[in-house]
């Protein structure tokens, strides 16, 4: 994998390991980086179950000044922990090893400017995400990627890019 524009333009991060990881590809990241942009610099962002920390990444690379990276698995958090090192990050990139709803009912600041999210396919955390935003808004902008099949409810900007969609939440239309 490799961040796709800004600072780190071209620079590799390391994939977590593994059949059940399913990083964002570069071609869905890229759409979704165009539609957060205006959001993005200066920004207080968000990447839960952050996986590889990609959207958080490349978030900073394109001028976030924060990024939280939300992962509680044990083999993911240290490929995390190494690609923040490697683009060299430093305190931009604030690691948290936890569940996310832990996180966003306890520790996460009142509310960031965007939010990431892209939780395992085929369960409901996409849902359950949304739900939880619906009912407090946890960031300004969210983007949640899932199964494109899968619908979320009280969102009405949906993506599709082949089995992959992204539904944003925005406090605006609410």
């Amino acid at each position: 994998m490799r961040i796709i524009a800004g600072q780190w333009r071209g620079r590799r991060i390391a994939a977590p390991p593994g059949k059940d990881v399913r990083p964002t590809r570069d071609r869905v990241r890229e759409a979704w980086m165009s539609i957060v942009q205006p959001y993005l610099v200066g920004a207080e962002v968000v990447d839960l179950f952050a996986g590889s920390g990609a959207l958080g990444l490349e978030a900073l690379s394109r001028g976030a000044s924060v990024a939280h990276l939300v992962e509680r698995h044990a083999k993911t958090f240290a490929v995390l922990q190494e690609n923040v090192q490697t683009l060299g990050a430093g305190s931009a990139a604030v690691l948290h090893r936890q569940d996310a709803y832990t996180f966003l009912r306890g520790s996460a600041p009142a509310q960031f400017d965007v939010a990431f999210a892209d939780p395992p396919y085929g369960g409901e955390d996409a849902k359950k995400l949304a739900a939880l935003w619906l009912d407090k808004p946890f960031a300004r902008l969210l983007g949640i990627e899932h199964d494109s099949h899968q619908v979320l409810e009280g969102c009405s900007d949906v993506r599709k890019y082949g089995t992959s969609a992204i539904s944003f939440f925005r406090q605006e239309d609410l």
